[in-house]
């Protein structure tokens, strides 16, 4: 089946289709993407204003129309802490919805690091054993442990790179006392979240799957994205400590000239340095793996599984009903939009939920897959 996945994220707005069915690694088909850093709508009261609302709606009428014009039979729309977090974020998803019709799933900061754990733990296997999940976006900073598909423990803070930067480092290149004021406010936030995980036990592998941590393993020296999904790459502590020192006092501009950091990135890369930092620190391991799966793929490999077992997995309440794939055409690349240069055009990198979503008047709808919004 083809399914179009709607990632409306904190820093980017990024439809990617792709081919797939139970039991077989999802292929990227096309992708439409766009830079929307909606941190950076927010007013003094913490609401998406009218201008960074209308630039989402924007984006997802452009989303169906190219999903509805590849065929599309289902599509998987779902936000993050961007809205989530706003103070009118239930407002924002109602106006999404009445100008586009499209239902925008909502999901707690729980549920996309269990999704995101979900990914990386299909990606190592059962032989990886333990595995601690971090995750840095550009509200939120997810974690993640456990021993199973799922974790035993799942949260998230309000530590996204873009927000911290939005809050935190307001100069170009920023002023030593704010990054030191920051280092303390992100130590002082991880500090009793980290101790609850230690309670669980250590884990053999600590996996970081965002673009934030692939770009700060790409500074480090790791393979780009262009060697393929399978070269092993890390991210180590002491590198980590040594180029957010050099960041610091780098110009936006400057950082651009770094390896694999795009135009969107360029600004909250110390903020995501400093995160990260801080992180490998506290959980007391020297380094992590850089992971290619993340949220997008957990969230697809779960509606997957409910396809396998024709709803004996207890899926999220929004997930379809089973479509036949009868289409084998080949993949395309029309409409991939690329931010970062360092990016390959088709590896699929993350992944999101269903939804039955009508297409806006005059554009034909994609079969939507059951669940009514």
């Amino acid at each position: 089946m083809r399914l179009g996945v709607l990632d409306i994220g904190s820093n980017t707005v990024h439809l990617l289709l792709v081919d797939a069915h139970p039991g077989a690694r999802p292929v990227a088909f096309a992708s439409h993407k766009r830079p929307l850093s909606l941190v950076q709508y927010l007013d003094g009261d913490g609401n998406i204003n009218d201008a960074g609302q209308t630039e989402l709606i924007e984006f997802v009428l452009e989303a169906w129309e190219f999903a509805a014009r590849h065929k599309a039979e289902d599509l998987l729309a779902f936000c993050t802490s961007a809205i989530r977090e706003a103070t009118n974020g239930a407002e924002v998803l109602a106006r999404v919805k009445h100008e586009t019709t499209v239902t925008l799933q909502e999901l707690t900061g729980s549920e996309e690091a269990s999704m995101t754990f979900f990914a990386v733990r299909r990606w190592y296997g059962w032989g990886a054993g333990p595995i601690l999940d971090l995750d840095i976006g550009g509200g939120s900073f997810e974690m993640a442990y456990g021993t199973d598909e799922l974790p035993e423990l799942a949260t998230s803070v309000p530590l996204g790179a873009s927000r911290l930067t939005r809050d935190w480092l307001h100069e170009d290149p920023p002023s030593a006392k704010s990054v030191k004021e920051l280092r303390r406010y992100i130590r002082s936030t991880l500090k009793p979240v980290v101790r609850n995980f230690h309670e669980l036990g250590r884990a053999n592998l600590v996996a970081g799957t965002s673009k934030t941590f692939r770009s700060l393993a790409r500074i480090a020296g790791a393979a780009p994205s262009g060697a393929g999904p399978y070269v092993k790459r890390e991210l180590h502590a002491a590198d980590l400590g040594l180029w957010a020192q050099r960041i610091s006092a780098m110009k936006v501009e400057d950082r651009l000239y770094l390896p694999g950091v795009s135009d969107a990135r360029a600004r909250q890369l110390l903020a995501g340095a400093l995160v990260a930092e801080a992180a490998l620190e506290l959980f007391e391991f020297p380094k992590m793996e850089i992971c290619p799966w993340a949220l997008r793929e957990g969230l697809i490999l779960r509606r997957l599984d409910q396809l396998v077992f024709d709803d004996a997995v207890d899926p999220a309440p929004h997930v379809g009903k089973r479509k036949k794939d009868k289409s084998k055409k080949k993949a395309v690349k029309e409409g991939d939009k690329k931010t970062d240069n360092d990016e390959p055009q088709h590896t699929l990198e993350e992944f999101p939920v269903p939804v039955n979503n009508p297409a806006p008047a005059p554009i034909p709808a994609p079969v939507a897959g059951g669940l009514a919004s």
